[in-house]
């Protein structure tokens, strides 16, 4: 399963396949049925706190990367990630959805080769 990004203002694609927002908040002036997602996974979402703290400044990056793939390894995080993976098992491809301007300094973009390890871990389970 290829695992993509993509902003939540930019046009919904068939190609996205399993599509999740992963902000904990719901982007600015998009509506819901615009966005065509599959799940909205707030729960794997930065917490509050750090979120607040980067504040997308670039200067922060490094920090929240490790700050947030700390947040991440907790057992409820892994879990959600494994359940949206087999969730989209079937899919071509997993879009993660985010609302930042910035597309190189995101959560999406620390998420990714988390997902792309869970949807590793899934395929070789399913294949037994």
């Amino acid at each position: 399963m290829e695992i993509l990004l993509k902003r939540a203002y930019d046009e919904p694609d068939s190609a996205d396949g399993f599509r999740v927002l992963v902000d904990r908040l719901w982007p600015r002036g998009v509506k819901k049925a615009d966005l065509r997602l599959d799940a909205w996974a707030k729960e794997i979402a930065p917490s509050t706190e750090l979120r607040k703290w980067f504040h997308h400044d670039p200067a922060h990056w490094l920090e929240f990367c490790n700050r947030y793939r700390a947040e991440l390894a907790a057992p409820e995080i892994e879990t959600a990630i494994a359940q949206l993976v087999h969730a989209a098992r079937k899919r071509s491809a997993m879009t993660l959805v985010y609302a930042a301007k910035d597309a190189e300094h995101n959560e999406a973009l620390v998420l990714q080769p988390v997902f792309k390890r869970a949807a590793a871990k899934e395929a070789k389970t399913t294949a037994k």
